[in-house]
């Protein structure tokens, strides 16, 4: 019997709040639904990941899925990447900020294929020494508007695939795509090692970026990230960019390294 593949999935935060009546005073850790039925549509087993405590750290944490994703939620904190907050609501989660940043650094360290959705790419930008757009509106006005709450994940855009990119591969040279837009943050300044794989048009800003550091021999670790948010897609939907490739993708680099793993670290085709 095949044992599916195991995919650890970042947490979302509720921090402890003395004015809930759930749980009252209790920090919650959870998954939203779609994503963990996104990934089990290809057959693996999500597994929400808790924060590393005592003995267990992120690299036990890690030792125990094969590949990482990473959620979308609350703004990722200026100070992650050196500036102070434009408004008091920017202030974004540093502990969520920290928490990802050891599960992906340790995820790197494993050889365990890691994907960023929506906050997730503005997460590893930071990681790799980026920044963001705090709030597009604000700092790029003219820009389209990649968020509007009444009509949230039906808000649309379209983005512009690189020819030379993953994702060009996977969608067989279809370069100009439709996709949902649920963020109001933006990559300002590109990680190092980063390329970016798709724009959004007319505007331009960064949709899609895959981790492939210049001038390295060896293939680096496997570090993809998207913009939209593939699980709130209507499959069916044929106006909107198929969703299956980048999942397939991502689970192929993630069983590929797995069995790598089981034949002892020999060379896999």
């Amino acid at each position: 019997m095949t044992v599916p593949l195991r995919i650890g999935v970042a947490s979302c935060f509720f921090h402890a709040d003395p004015a809930r009546p759930i749980f009252k005073g209790k920090t919650l850790l959870y998954l939203e639904e779609s994503l963990a039925h996104w990934l089990m549509a290809g057959g693996v087993a999500p597994q929400l990941l808790p924060t590393p405590s005592g003995a267990v750290g992120a690299d036990d944490l890690l030792a125990g899925v094969d590949g990482l994703v990473l959620q979308g939620g609350t703004d990722v904190a200026p100070a992650s990447y050196g500036e102070a907050p434009l408004k008091p609501e920017w202030a974004g989660d540093r502990v969520r900020d920290r928490y990802e940043t050891e599960l992906v650094r340790a995820a790197m360290t494993l050889d365990r294929p890691v994907l960023g959705v929506c906050r997730g790419l503005q997460m590893l930008n930071v990681i790799f020494g980026g920044s963001l757009l705090q709030d597009i509106a604000t700092q790029c006005p003219g820009f389209l508007t990649h968020r509007e709450f009444e009509r949230y994940d039906r808000l649309q855009h379209d983005i512009a695939i690189e020819p030379d990119s993953w994702l060009a591969q996977r969608h067989l040279g279809n370069h100009r795509c439709r996709v949902n837009s649920v963020h109001h943050q933006a990559i300002k300044t590109l990680g190092r090692g980063l390329q970016v794989e798709a724009r959004s048009v007319p505007d331009g800003l960064v949709e899609a970026v895959r981790y492939e550091p210049e001038g390295t021999q060896r293939p680096g670790p496997w570090v993809y990230a998207v913009q939209w948010h593939p699980e709130f897609q209507d499959p069916d939907d044929r106006s909107l960019l198929p969703t299956a490739p980048l999942r397939e993708m991502f689970l192929e680099a993630t069983a590929k390294r797995r069995h790598r793993r089981s034949a002892g670290g020999r060379s896999v085709a």
